[in-house]
């Protein structure tokens, strides 16, 4: 008796980084022969010692950074600059500072030519959704940090962008502030269903929020290797930093992490 067998196709990568180089001018080389799918609807991070070419490759993969050599495919189309699929979260939040809430949120639907009707419609529902509803009028300047850091996260959700590239989208806030994102993050992981990539020198947020883990060489960097630290999530979150699977993944990433150190 025979069994007919059903080979299951994996989907294909949302974002494709194939043989990517990057020198500077001077002769540093950041990264060398970079390699790498991004699966969609999963958040991956970009794990490595510092300088080594985390936020490079994340601003290739953005089109801000052009690549010595190599391609950055987005849903098999080459990346040539940036492009309305793609939303970069900065790390020092780049808001317009003469400009309120409301209208950085709505800052990328209004370059899309989007009435003001409708990008505001869509800006307070991101900036609630943020937790920021009640501050649409206030300016920058009038927010601490961890808000700041809200509405740029807003804003790259408002545009409704496929894939959002964060560069240490937490490390200015404090560490209270950086748990609740944290948290916060895997909610929108879940209610989105977007493709997030991620970049953090830190391990245990890394293994906490992440689906993949791309360790990094130090520079020129290269791919050292791909962790999935298959943590159970649907519990409470606190319970996941106290998870063996947690707690073993940080300290098996720490000792590979520590040969670069000694």
């Amino acid at each position: 008796m025979s069994s007919n067998t059903v080979n299951v196709a994996e989907p294909a990568p949302i974002v494709s980084v194939r043989n990517v180089h990057k020198t500077y001018p001077g002769g540093v080389e950041a990264l060398n022969n970079i390699s790498l799918d991004f699966p969609e609807g999963k958040l991956t991070t970009l794990l490595g010692p510092s300088g080594c070419g985390k936020t490079t490759l994340l601003k290739i993969i953005a089109g801000l950074l052009p690549a010595s050599s190599g391609d950055v495919l987005v849903e098999g189309k080459p990346v040539t600059g940036p492009g309305p699929e793609r939303a970069f979260v900065f790390q020092d939040f780049a808001l317009m500072p003469w400009a309120n809430i409301l209208r950085n949120v709505a800052f990328g639907l209004e370059l899309r030519g989007v009435s003001r009707s409708e990008r505001e419609a869509v800006a307070e529902r991101y900036i609630e959704r943020v937790g920021l509803k009640g501050f649409e009028k206030k300016y920058p300047h009038e927010l601490s940090g961890g808000m700041r850091q809200r509405v740029g996260l807003g804003r790259a959700l408002a545009v409704n962008a496929k894939v959002l590239l964060m560069d240490e989208p937490f490390s200015a806030v404090d560490e209270q502030t950086r748990r609740r994102f944290q948290e916060e993050m895997l909610e929108l992981l879940a209610n989105e269903r977007k493709t997030f990539i991620f970049v953090t020198h830190s391990i245990e947020e890394a293994v906490y929020v992440s689906d993949r883990i791309v360790l990094l060489h130090r520079r020129p960097s290269r791919v050292h290797s791909i962790i999935e630290p298959n943590i159970k999530r649907d519990v409470d979150p606190e319970k996941i930093r106290r998870q063996p699977e947690y707690l073993d993944a940080v300290e098996s990433i720490w000792q590979d992490l520590k040969k670069y150190l000694d």
